[in-house]
């Protein structure tokens, strides 16, 4: 690798940045060795960020060290975020209220759930106020944001309102800085992966990987599987993420929709809804490696993954981010399982 990458002055500026540190340790990078004899030769790695201790984990956490250190500087005493009910932000964000003493809103899309279950279950245990729009549009998600923010400012509040997902240029701070954790992890380890393979939601995880990647000299390639809307518009939210967070950096990187790989596909019926070839994912990782992924994000990534060695060639290996989100994995009645 070229160790140039290192020395680009981002990460002087991007270690300057505040933050809280919520993460405590590094997380893993694993060669996942009997998938891997599997795959005709194909070899696989993981990042395990699914074992970041804080608020049952994910790389949702990362995001949210950024976030959190611009909400207490802004002395804000209540976080307003949203998505659905089975969100790993919400969820991650409600454990970081509780740890800073700060209440939490959280504005879900659609309708309260029959039931309190997997993330939503954890998510209310931790105090989170609950909203629901009643519209299943998940857009209408933002504007229940906004609002509810003007709402509480109103009444005296200082409120911190985080985009769904924690999709915005400070929250992908927290992914640019994964990028050079994992260079170096790869340094230390020997291995030089030619592939980078996660899931990607509402962009933020990817947008960061992107900017991270150029800074770090483009020591491989980014690509991810969507999971909750069609490629086309996840991309152009991956570039405005990127080229915004590159901005807040003091940079002036552009990027263009040519660079972003985003493959469609492996939606299945919609978002969080589990599908047929996510779980096949889901019990093929859990019986060979003894991995647990979940059935809203990594399971579908990594089905889009596995059915791309059918007809592809690695010929560096490929590292799969495991962004988390196991809770979701015990949410309604597991029939998706059988």
């Amino acid at each position: 690798m070229n160790k140039a990458g290192l020395e680009h002055p981002i990460w002087q500026t991007l270690a300057a940045w505040p933050r809280q540190n919520l993460l405590r340790a590094l997380t893993p990078l694993l060669r996942l060795s009997k998938l891997s004899q599997m795959q005709d030769g194909a070899e696989i790695w993981c990042k395990r960020d699914d074992l970041i201790s804080f608020g049952l984990g994910g790389n949702k956490i990362r995001g949210l060290e950024f976030l959190l250190a611009d909400a207490l500087n802004k002395e804000a005493n209540v976080l307003v975020t949203g998505a659905g009910v089975q969100s790993n932000h919400v969820r991650a964000t409600a454990a970081a209220a509780c740890y800073f003493g700060l209440d939490c809103v959280s504005v879900f899309w659609g309708k309260p759930p029959a039931r309190q279950d997997g993330n939503y279950r954890v998510t209310r245990m931790l105090g989170a106020e609950p909203i629901f729009t009643g519209n299943d549009d998940r857009a209408s998600v933002d504007v229940g944001i906004e609002n509810r923010a003007k709402r509480l400012l109103d009444q005296g509040k200082r409120p911190y309102a985080i985009p769904r997902g924690g999709a915005c240029a400070i929250g992908t701070l927290g992914h640019v800085a994964a990028a050079k954790e994992v260079y170096e992890q790869c340094q230390e380890l020997g291995i030089r992966p030619g592939t980078i393979v996660l899931a990607t939601g509402s962009g933020g995880t990817h947008a960061g990987w992107l900017l991270g990647t150029r800074m770090l000299g483009s020591p491989w390639q980014v690509e991810s599987y969507t999971v909750s809307r069609d490629a086309e518009p996840v991309r152009h939210q991956i570039v405005r993420l990127a080229t915004e967070a590159s901005a807040l950096l003091g940079f002036d990187e552009s990027f263009s929709l040519d660079e972003v790989v985003v493959h469609g596909g492996y939606i299945g019926q919609g978002y969080g809804i589990p599908s047929q070839e996510g779980a096949e994912a889901i019990r093929l990782l859990g019986r060979t490696e003894g991995l647990l992924l979940d059935p809203t994000y990594t399971g579908k990534a990594m089905a889009g993954f596995l059915d791309s060695l059918q007809w592809r060639q690695y010929s560096r290996p490929v590292l799969f981010i495991h962004t988390g989100g196991e809770p979701a994995f015990f949410a309604g009645d597991g029939r998706w399982l059988e």
